[in-house]
């Protein structure tokens, strides 16, 4: 007797997967991703849980809109492609497009969290940023960054999905459903390094939203190439990799299990 196929998860199943995921990732990780920011907006050559909230806040809408950009996208590229199962450049295709679907809801909340782990920063707590944010830069002002987040998650999505997909198929096939589960891990925590290797030069990310933006004043760091090249200029090449050993510890073993 042949085995049934397993049906997909309904989306409420994968959102509150995901949520769980996520908030677990996040307390368990989080003060490695405040050393990972302050590194990050420190431009000299070289606490714990400050802004915990916005990323918390965050997990659930984000991985219910990674789930569902991965499962749209995916399913899409099948279909525009005639393929009947995922390729490793389908696989990065899909993770590009989900990445970037996925920027556009993050943004405002990434920004509240730089603002708030800076450590020269003066707010009192996330409502406080929100507000001295809209009153001095603008409703638009939530969304400084937006053009380094859509790159940035691209990056890391495309690195991500392209690389577990590669993983998996090098791997014993798994027997047991803990076989499963250790293959998912493995193929996630390597897709998290790579990812994270690609995506870190995007240390300009945390730069150009750590600055409040002035009426008439050009800030320093504001597209995301021109910036990469600032930086590697005045500080050398090895500063786009700031903050690559706390992003690595948290993402690699936070990448597993893979989402697709």
């Amino acid at each position: 007797m042949s085995e049934q196929p397993k049906k997909p998860l309904p989306f409420v199943a994968n959102f509150a997967a995901g949520a769980i995921a996520g908030v677990s990732e996040i307390l368990t990780f989080y003060p490695l991703d405040v050393v990972k920011t302050r590194m990050q907006l420190s431009t000299e050559k070289s606490q714990g849980f400050v802004g915990l909230v916005p990323p918390l806040l965050l997990e659930a809408p984000k991985r219910a809109v990674k789930f569902a950009a991965n499962d749209f996208w995916g399913k899409t590229y099948l279909d525009l492609s005639g393929e009947k199962k995922m390729t490793q450049q389908l696989s990065i295709l899909t993770g590009c497009s989900a990445g970037a679907t996925e920027s556009f809801v993050v943004v405002p909340f990434e920004l509240v969290k730089i603002r708030l782990q800076d450590k020269n920063s003066t707010y009192a707590g996330p409502i406080d940023v929100v507000k001295q944010i809209i009153k001095k830069e603008g409703i638009l002002g939530m969304y400084n960054g937006m053009e380094s987040t859509f790159w940035r998650h691209i990056w890391w999505n495309g690195g991500y999905f392209g690389c577990i997909f590669q993983v998996r198929a090098m791997l014993p096939e798994a027997k047991t459903q803990q076989g499963t589960l250790f293959n998912n891990f493995i193929s996630g925590a390597v897709g998290g390094f790579v990812g994270t290797m690609i995506n870190t030069p995007l240390v300009v990310k945390s730069r150009i939203q750590s600055a409040p933006r002035i009426p008439g004043v050009a800030p320093k760091y504001d597209w995301t190439y021109p910036s990469l090249a600032i930086i590697a200029r005045e500080e050398g090449v090895g500063a786009l990799y700031k903050g690559f050993v706390p992003k690595v510890l948290r993402l690699a073993p936070g990448g597993g299990p893979p989402y697709i």
